[in-house]
């Protein structure tokens, strides 16, 4: 048997044990374990595990999941996406599907000192949802609207799929965080575009609110949009100015919210705790992917099944444009059905090679669409993580009335990845000046 049918093979097993509910980190360490054995030898293969299991969890520079995840949860304890809401919700709640709206820009501002879609879609649901129900929006409309919101938890930076693209590709984090500011911008304002446009044709979707004084406006600057900006600008503005290390960066934000919340006593001593708890969760499972990412590739590696697919690719009579269109068709049919953080760490080692060192596209766009891309999975049935965390808040509302109202939303998401196709710049113009 080839070694190249064995990687196959292994391709095959890993979604059967997937499909089983088998957990994925377990699933992609067990079949990387199994496969590199049969293709060298147990002893090799188990020093190999040994090894990978040990560098990825004594490594220093994975240190920075933790921080910014924890920085994500103590915003999300604190109530600072509440303060973040009312500023946005002052400044367009007036407009056709304002409240709607507003939830974008609160979710993108949210996103810029969270780094996490579940955290930005959960935050959100609690807190808007109760405001459009008062006004009657249309359940689809409303909950849709939050879920689509929550992808700008990892657009905008810092963001933790850009951690792991990174670690992956050995590509800068700081560098893949700039490249996500104007696609996550664009993001929103597409997201904001579509709500605008449905309530301006059907006002019953989402009624106008009432109009906000600019007094109001300028009030709300103080507790929700300053605070953001500080923590942006210390944590992720210091990483871009060479002030810090991701991991620095990481720590110095985590430290900018705790000491917000507790200056202005947002955090209670549970709240503190269940932040802590939580981070140590989450990080655990990051962790656990990565080791297990790690090992599937190194057994993908030996069996060549990555450099076969390069080969491929390149054989291929198709301008590279419509390889990319196949190789992203892939990543929405793929994330339909697995967890964001599990499906670039399973594709991205076998696919990065085809995209950059094949057809010579920049890593850091790749990176972009790649988050993009399996963002879309957070919104899609049948796993569509986002949606299940908004019912999980409203359960009176169906899972069907959520996944109807998503559809324009995946337009805009879609939308967005024809326009990075077509000027490759909205990704790459930020990082060449930091280049420079």
């Amino acid at each position: 048997m080839s070694v190249f049918l064995v990687g196959l093979i292994g391709i095959a097993c890993f979604f059967v044990l997937v499909m089983a509910r088998m957990p994925i980190s377990y699933a992609m360490a067990l079949v990387g374990f199994i496969g590199f054995s049969y293709l060298t030898s147990m002893p090799a293969s188990l020093d190999m595990v040994a090894k990978e299991l040990y560098n990825t969890f004594s490594s220093y520079s994975l240190s920075v999941i933790a921080m910014f995840v924890w920085m994500g949860f103590l915003a999300y304890y604190s109530g600072i996406g509440t303060s973040l809401y009312v500023f946005a919700y002052k400044m367009v709640g007036h407009l056709p599907g304002g409240l709607a709206i507003a939830t974008q820009v609160a979710c993108a501002v949210f996103g810029a000192i969270c780094g996490s879609n579940t955290a930005t879609a959960a935050t959100m649901a609690a807190i808007a949802l109760p405001e459009m129900d008062k006004y009657n929006y249309d359940k689809s409309l409303s909950t849709a609207s939050i879920a689509a919101g929550g992808v700008l938890g990892v657009m905008i930076p810092p963001s933790v799929i850009f951690i792991l693209y990174g670690t992956a590709t050995e590509q800068s984090v700081g560098t893949l965080f700039m490249a996500g500011i104007v696609p996550g911008i664009l993001l929103m304002l597409l997201n904001m575009g579509v709500i605008y446009l449905l309530t301006l044709f059907n006002p019953s979707l989402g009624p106008a609110g009432p109009k906000s004084s600019w007094r109001d406006r300028i009030s709300s600057l103080r507790g929700g949009l300053g605070e953001a900006l500080i923590i942006f600008i210390l944590s992720v503005g210091g990483l871009f100015a060479g002030w810090f290390t991701p991991t620095e960066a990481g720590a110095v934000g985590a430290g900018g919210v705790l000491a917000v919340s507790l200056l202005e006593k947002r955090l209670c001593w549970e709240d503190l705790k269940k932040s802590l708890f939580d981070t140590t969760r989450t990080t655990a499972m990051i962790m656990l992917m990565l080791a297990g990412a790690v090992i599937f590739g190194r057994f993908m590696a030996i069996s060549r099944v990555p450099f076969e697919l390069a080969s491929w690719v390149g054989s291929l009579p198709l301008p590279s444009y419509a390889v990319m269109g196949m190789i992203l068709f892939i990543y929405l049919i793929l994330g339909c059905f697995i967890d964001a953080l599990a499906l670039v760490l399973l594709t991205v080692p076998i696919f990065y090679p085809v995209v950059v060192d094949t057809m010579g596209y920049n890593p850091i766009w790749f990176g972009v669409v790649v988050v993009l891309v399996v963002a879309m999975g957070v919104i899609t049935p049948p796993v569509g993580m986002n949606v299940y965390i908004i019912k999980g808040i409203a359960p009176e509302i169906p899972l069907e009335t959520i996944f109807k109202g998503v559809w324009p939303f995946l337009g805009t998401i879609i939308l967005c990845l024809i326009l990075l196709m077509i000027f490759p710049g909205i990704a790459t113009y930020l990082p060449s000046l930091l280049k420079g």
